[in-house]
């Protein structure tokens, strides 16, 4: 098969990103913001879902919030292919993260139906509910409920209001409960590929147009809750006090230690800060921060969660302080099937793409995906490697190339036997 004619339509495909990102966002917030449970991340999934219609999809939302277009292939009894990703941002988010995944994958279906190409098997489109992190500590909340992986600790979890993960579903007209017990069986894909802009500055300095994902970074995130005490600024000496906000300040220090020195692919950020009472002249008597620890390396991965404890335990202890740890949410790292590695490549070469094998530093819901089939991920340029910011930015043509490669796999995938969950 000539494969060139499966081209994408990139004016198409820079239209409907344009689209969403400009009319469903939140419009007091910087960016293209659109967090999951928010006004405008509602208003956005029925305009994901008459996309998918349009394209010709039969279509239903599930009781986890995920959208669900199938397109129906030759023999309905044999396991589906599945592909998509997500459309809410992080606050201050850009256009490209998920969005990409997601209208690609309607893309790939438009240009099956219009060349006339029929699947054997069922092609699955999803557009996953809250991939993002957010304020109850569960990513990838979608993937997570089709995975099995999502369970009722996750639900009962709350945000800074109080206000369970459970009701805040409820509230968008979802059902937890439901959420819980519509979980797909283990093997039940034939494959699930993913297409992401890369989110970092390899492939832009390498110059090569295709990424070949070859693992998922497990991720390890933490809440750490310094309580001192508070005394007048002016009139405690600086060996008596016990502050806080310097515990957690110099923990901050200790977090982005611990990834400096890791080997490999490993990375450590505080992304938060919080501190009270808030006056120049009280010594602080609480203090919180937020952080977590990358790497495709599970021993790392572990040796520095433990590592990370124990230290800023003593940052705590030497300034007479009290801490209390809680970790939020924890992925173990998660490889790519070899199987679909090559068949990316594959189709990277069919159609005279550049392309270079690299791992993930990004979670992504294709790891919890990897429980149902095998798995595999594609890359495509961003510029200037920029990524959960308003200036996050991938040039048109090259997700073009992104989508062509997607519906190129798709077809080898279709076309070869099952293989082993992982490699």
């Amino acid at each position: 098969m000539d494969y060139n004619v499966l081209a994408p339509d990139r004016d198409r495909i820079a239209s409907d990103i344009g689209e969403l990102a400009s009319t469903f966002v939140e419009g007091a917030q910087p960016g293209w913001t659109r967090r999951v449970f928010s006004d405008a991340y509602i208003a956005s999934r029925a305009w994901t879902l008459s996309k998918m219609r349009e394209a010709g999809l039969e279509t239903r939302i599930d009781p986890a919030g995920n959208v669900v277009g199938i397109l129906p292939g030759r023999n309905r009894s044999a396991k589906p292919l599945m592909t998509g990703s997500h459309t809410d941002t992080v606050h201050g988010g850009g256009r490209f993260d998920g969005i990409v995944g997601v209208v690609g994958a309607i893309e790939t279906v438009r240009r099956l139906k219009e060349t006339g190409t029929r699947l054997e098997r069922d092609l699955v489109i999803v557009d996953f509910l809250g991939e993002e992190a957010n304020p109850f500590g569960v990513s990838c909340v979608g993937s997570r409920s089709i995975a099995g992986l999502l369970d009722v600790e996750h639900l009962d979890r709350t945000d800074e209001d109080g206000v369970r993960l459970a009701d805040a579903m409820v509230r968008a007209g979802l059902d937890p409960h439901e959420a819980l017990s519509q979980a797909w069986k283990p093997g039940s894909l034939h494959g699930y590929v993913e297409l992401h802009v890369e989110q970092g500055p390899v492939l832009e300095k390498s110059g090569a147009a295709i990424g070949v994902v070859t693992a998922i970074a497990g991720i390890e995130r933490l809440l750490a809750t310094f309580t001192g005490r508070a005394d007048h600024a002016g009139t405690m000496p600086m060996d008596m006090r016990h502050d806080a906000l310097a515990a957690a300040a110099a923990s901050v220090v200790v977090v982005e230690r611990e990834g400096c020195g890791a080997p490999v692919h490993g990375v450590s950020t505080v992304g938060r800060i919080e501190s009270g009472p808030g006056s120049f002249n009280v010594v602080p008597d609480n203090a919180r921060f937020w952080a977590e620890m990358r790497s495709t390396e599970a021993d790392w991965l572990t040796g520095a969660k433990r590592r990370v404890a124990e230290s800023i335990g003593i940052e705590a202890s030497n300034r007479g302080v009290d801490l209390v740890v809680e970790w939020l949410n924890d992925q173990a790292p998660v490889r790519a099937h070899e199987k679909i590695q090559d068949t990316i490549a594959r189709a990277a070469d069919d159609l005279s793409f550049d392309w270079e094998a690299i791992p993930s530093g990004a979670g992504h819901d294709a790891a919890h995906l990897a429980h149902l089939g095998p798995m595999g991920m594609i890359f495509v340029p961003s510029i200037s490697g920029r990524s959960h910011c308003p200036e996050e930015k991938s040039d048109f043509a090259q997700i073009a190339q992104g989508v062509h490669v997607l519906t190129t796999t798709l077809l080898h995938m279709d076309r070869t036997p099952a293989v082993r969950p992982s490699a």
